[in-house]
């Protein structure tokens, strides 16, 4: 199945290529790579010291991405299972057999069933134009199988985001060496966006103020100027008054306002329900901080906020991503550079995206099952019809990222769901699969990098040639076309021939940059304005329906809806449930003050942040990579401790109705009392047989379908 890949570089040996290449991963970042390669061999990978974000530092997940590339349990070759479903057991097959095999199997269930039973699975394991999120639309939506809707993260903030500034790039990340006041709110930029921090800390040694909002004391949370320790899932209380006290301390900027908004005096009534002591009682913060706070950040300027995705991680959340959107056009910092609000830049790039999917295949009335409903939709609690009979994986592993892990493992245990993932290793969700394909990795592969933390388009060159049988998934889609009978012209074109299709290479934004000078060059800023001068709602012109900022959102009448990227393009079987037009704080599903029936089982809130040396679930394999990382620990306060007799290092159990997991504890004050806090990325086989997402209930929060993994109870109790 698997073999010893790195071969041996004589002592001395010097790397006689260059190429360059960009990070894959699934990060604000996509760091310049450069390979090294001696005689068609990866004998290394560093940053790009040219580059003038990322300026040639990788992160611990990456400084030896190049041995990454020859890990001795990497998929080199298509695989068929041989054992129980979850065992792990295959053997090597063909190519060929291994397509015939899919192609039998799903033309049997389209007869059977319809093609609906069908379903893909993806998200951001790889973020290319041609391998990454949206690689493998095109193919399901000719083949009419159901729609995945793909809202692991950042589908309720795109949601919140383009209900109030439209699909704008917002604040550029390279201007907070500008700002005068920042705020990091839900977001260790230290372990997720190293290379945008020591901007931020450019800033504060030149005199900015930078104040971290996070209920944990992260590795950002340290070297803040303040750290405001927030209860989870109350970030839209404290949005919410901080605009009530910007308005009650005459701090409104009246002009901004009265050119560039719609639904002021709405908002204005609807904040007065959040005065300050309210918002101290909701989110433990004090009633004088939040004065400050709105005080501080209302009256200097350039203003920033550099949203987290941990912001969206509750039922609540996109309605408070709403609410602090609203923000800098309250206070007028949209007016300058450095001011405004981080979300994604990815708005700002000319990908065409109805190219890659190809919506206009999808069949009239096709659903759409959101992925994080996966376990519900194989365990038969949806009720589909037709049921899904076929899972098709790529970029994802869904077992260890996706909630309600039992349901889906119980699922993928069907012995009548025929499942096909393409993967590197055998993942957590590998391990049920019926037939395993290789993938290739990112210096073996011809990619432009989809980046949603800066405005630089990055081409990926490959290096070395694909070891054993391993293939791009640009390459799989056109081998199961072709295997299915597809006859279209979509995949008979080269890999830069779709890369030439899938950009608008005449828009503004890419002007002076072409695919052959980013084939010298390897990266290109796009033109939006310097970092020192880009100022792009300086006179309103937001990319909303009104061309201004939307406190109250004309969006909102057509119902609840997931930006169509997350859904292969595909505008119909929207959510379209009512919304509220206006930003509110919308309480959590699960914490103590709003189910305290529950939480006399399960007193404690759990939080689930992304790893400092995994990216999600990937490298989570590697033993370097876990030395770093350490075992999957609970973090946990010394009074919670104490209270259930835990000492530092005990194992523990932390579980609720829904599942449980093990690990040491970590006694500290890092989380408050309440609160415990467990990282998500750990593999099962490596941490006690189960990981984080065994207690996450699968429901959506209140936008865009977005995931709720910071809104759980649990219990904690020693292991006998």
């Amino acid at each position: 199945m698997t073999a010893t890949l790195r071969p041996e570089v004589p002592e001395g040996a010097k790397a006689l290529k260059i190429v360059r290449g960009a990070c894959p991963h699934d990060c604000p970042d996509t760091c310049a790579m450069l390979y090294k390669v001696d005689e068609g061999q990866l004998v290394e990978v560093v940053g790009d010291r040219e580059h003038p974000l990322t300026r040639g530092g990788l992160c611990a997940k990456t400084n030896n991405f190049a041995d990454h590339h020859y890990h001795p349990d990497r998929l080199l070759y298509p695989m068929r299972r041989t054992g129980p479903k979850g065992s792990g057991t295959f053997e090597r097959i063909s190519w060929d057999e291994a397509l015939t095999t899919i192609a039998e199997r799903w033309k049997d269930i389209i007869g059977e069933f319809g093609s609906q039973a069908i379903m893909p699975h993806a998200y951001l394991g790889h973020q290319g134009v041609l391998n990454g999120l949206t690689s493998g639309d095109a193919f399901f939506n000719r083949l009419g199988s159901t729609v995945a809707e793909k809202t692991y993260c950042e589908s309720g903030s795109s949601t919140a985001w383009h209900m109030t500034v439209g699909g704008t790039g917002g604040l550029d990340p390279e201007s907070l060496e500008f700002s005068k006041y920042i705020i990091v709110w839900g977001m260790n930029m230290t372990s997720t966006n190293l290379h945008v921090w020591p901007l931020v800390l450019k800033a504060k040694k030149a005199g900015a103020k930078v104040v971290v909002i996070d209920p944990v004391r992260t590795r950002t949370a340290h070297q803040a100027d303040w750290h405001i320790r927030i209860r989870p899932a109350t970030d839209g209380a404290l949005a919410m008054g901080l605009i009530n006290e910007i308005i009650q301390q005459d701090l409104v900027d009246e002009d901004y306002v009265a050119r560039h908004t719609v639904g002021f005096d709405e908002l204005a009534e609807r904040a007065a329900q959040y005065p300050a002591e309210r918002v101290a009682e909701i989110t433990g913060i004090p009633a004088e901080d939040i004065r400050t706070l709105a005080r501080e950040y209302a009256t200097t300027q350039p203003a920033a906020i550099r949203q987290g995705v941990a912001l969206e991680r509750s039922y609540g959340g996109p309605q408070a991503i709403r609410a602090i959107t609203c923000l800098p056009a309250l206070v007028g910092a949209w007016r300058y550079p450095g001011g405004g609000a981080v979300e994604m830049p990815i708005w700002e790039f000319p990908t065409l995206f109805d190219r890659i999917c190809r919506s206009d295949w999808i069949p009239d009335g096709t659903r759409v099952v959101n992925e994080l409903d996966l376990g519900a939709a194989l365990t038969g609690e949806l009720a589909l019809d037709p049921p899904i009979q076929s899972l098709f994986v790529y970029n994802s592993n869904p077992v260890s990222q996706a909630p309600a892990q039992a349901k889906i493992i119980q699922g993928l245990e069907r012995e009548d769901l025929f499942t096909v993932v393409s993967e590197h290793f055998i993942t957590d969700t590998a391990r049920y699969a019926d037939i395993v394909l290789p993938a290739t990795m990112q210096a073996e592969q011809l990619d432009v990098m989809v980046t949603w933390g800066h405005f630089y388009i990055s081409l990926n060159q490959p290096a070395i040639e694909p070891p054993g049988e391993c293939v791009p998934n640009v390459e799989l889609f056109r081998r199961l076309a072709k295997t299915m009978g597809f006859e279209d012209d979509y995949w008979d074109r080269t890999d830069e021939e779709m890369l030439r299709d899938f950009h608008d290479w005449d828009a503004p934004a890419l002007k002076g940059i072409t695919l052959e000078s980013l084939m010298e060059t390897g990266y290109a800023r796009l033109n939006v304005g310097s970092p020192k001068e880009r100022a792009p709602h300086a006179e309103g012109n937001f990319p909303t329906p009104s061309g201004k900022c939307e406190f109250k959102s004309s969006l909102a009448e057509g119902g609840n809806f997931v930006i169509p990227v997350w859904r292969s393009m595909y505008e119909a079987m929207q959510p379209g449930d009512p919304i509220d037009p206006l930003p509110d704080y919308v309480p959590a599903l699960e914490s103590p003050a709003t189910s305290p029936d529950l939480a006399a089982t399960y007193p404690l809130s759990i939080v689930s942040p992304k790893p400092h040396a995994f990216l999600n679930s990937q490298y989570a394999n590697q033993d370097d990579k876990r030395e770093i990382q350490g075992d999957l620990c609970v973090f946990i306060h010394a009074d919670d401790a104490a209270a259930r007799g835990i000492s530092e290092g005990d194992v523990v159990r932390v579980f609720n109705e829904r599942g449980s997991f093990q690990g040491p504890a970590a006694i500290t004050d890092v989380v408050p009392p309440g609160l415990v806090m467990a990282n998500v990325g750990h593999w099962a086989k490596f941490s006690h047989g189960s990981s984080v997402n065994s207690i996450t209930q699968d429901r959506h929060g209140t936008l865009g379908n977005s995931g709720v993994y910071s809104d759980n109870l649990v219990q904690v109790a020693l292991v006998s």
